[in-house]
């Protein structure tokens, strides 16, 4: 009986949605680990082409029954076209919300993606740092050395905010869905308190510098002085020598 075996048919397409909902749609996913999120962006990719493969036999269901209609008595029309309204409005809901499902994940994932390139980049940027005040450490040399490392370290500290800015909303997105919270929490928590020790550090080492400056600007200064006065002695011991002066007859600091 050709009515039986479109039952049949609808039926079987029938159990194919509901399966695929329950399988994809309403079970409860949780993404722990980057591996879990993105094996289910991958599986619910392949769900979504495995759906819309079916739109060939949908359509082949959907021909047959009209054809059946067509011809048969108005009696057996009225059931039968309510299921195939049925059956077609399930399926094109089963790729809709597959499809949506599948680009929410993808978003996801790129957001993943996007948290771990500003991450390293930061990181990057905090490995500079580090270098650097290992650099000024134990500098050595005059005021004007002691000023370019200076300048050096507060040029590499005028950092923008904005990467940072990206990685604490990123972070907010992904946690407040509950996706890789444990994993996020714990990279924030290091970059942070990383970031935190490296500026007081950095704020530190710019006033230690500072004070070097100004040391060394003293130093100099004393320097100078010095040397200006033993100028002027040197000038007045040449002429006493030239003037074949006694040690005797001249001021007692020349002497």
């Amino acid at each position: 009986d050709k009515t039986v075996s479109l039952r049949k048919d609808l039926s079987e397409m029938h159990e194919w949605i509901t399966q695929a909902e329950e399988e994809y749609l309403e079970r409860d996913f949780e993404y722990k680990t980057p591996d879990e999120l993105q094996k289910a962006v991958e599986e619910l990719k392949r769900a979504k082409e495995e759906a819309l493969q079916k739109e060939v036999k949908v359509k082949l269901i959907t021909d047959s029954v009209n054809n059946f209609i067509a011809k048969a008595p108005p009696a057996a029309h009225e059931a039968l076209k309510k299921e195939l309204d049925v059956l077609i409005t399930s399926y094109q809901q089963l790729c809709s919300r597959l499809n949506g499902k599948w680009k929410t994940l993808e978003e996801v994932w790129a957001c993943w993606r996007e948290l771990l390139s500003y991450l390293d980049a930061e990181n990057k940027w905090l490995n500079e740092i580090e270098r650097k005040l290992k650099a000024t450490e134990n500098i050595q040399g005059g005021a004007e050395e002691i000023s370019e490392a200076l300048d050096s370290l507060e040029r590499l500290m005028r950092h923008p905010e904005d990467n940072r800015n990206q990685i604490r909303e990123l972070a907010q997105t992904l946690t407040d869905g509950g996706i890789l919270d444990e994993l996020i929490n714990e990279k924030l928590e290091k970059f942070n308190t990383r970031w935190e020790e490296l500026q007081q550090e950095a704020v530190r080492r710019q006033k230690s510098l500072e004070q070097s400056i100004q040391s060394a600007q003293e130093t100099d200064k004393t320097l100078r002085l010095i040397q200006e006065s033993l100028a002027v002695i040197d000038k007045q011991l040449t002429a006493y020598t030239a003037d074949r002066v006694d040690a005797a007859q001249v001021p007692q600091e020349a002497q």
